[in-house]
Parts: C-alpha cells; sequence; structure tokens
C-alpha cells in the first residue's frame, strides 16, 4: 500500500503541474491533479493485484509442468 500511495503523490505533483503549464490556471490544475490521478491510483492498485495474481498462476504452472515425471509431457495416452 506505500507503494500506491508514494504513487499517487508523485502523478498529483505531476498532473497539477503539467495541467498548470498547459492552461495557466490553478483550479483547473488542482481539479485535474485530483481527479485523473485518484482514478488512475485506484486502478493501479488493482492492476497490480491482477498481475500478481497472473504471476503467481504462471508459476505455479510451471512448477507443476516441472515436477512431472520426464516422459509426462501433457500428452494423451492412447488405449
Amino acid at each position: 500500500m506505500i507503494k500506491t500511495l508514494t504513487f499517487a503523490s508523485m502523478h498529483f505533483s505531476i498532473a497539477f503541474g503539467v495541467t498548470y503549464l498547459l492552461t495557466g490556471d490553478i483550479v483547473v490544475g488542482g481539479l485535474v491533479a485530483i481527479v485523473e490521478p485518484a482514478v488512475n491510483t485506484v486502478a493501479f492498485f488493482f492492476h497490480e493485484k491482477v498481475w500478481n495474481r497472473v504471476t503467481a498462476r504462471r508459476q505455479q504452472a510451471a512448477e507443476r509442468q516441472a515436477s512431472r515425471p520426464s516422459g509426462m509431457n501433457g500428452a494423451v495416452l492412447a488405449s
């Protein structure tokens, strides 16, 4: 969660700075700095959760594959 909060802080600063430089308006810069990074931060948090789940599943699949005897490569045996 700390990683998410530091990312949010950085993102707020960048969003404000870029918007202020483009518009020259502190209010618009502030609004964009609050809304856009807040939405992005929530999306990033869930993206990390999904990414970790996918990584774990891939690792489990690789471990299962590695633990199979060498003659068992997933092929179906004909009777």
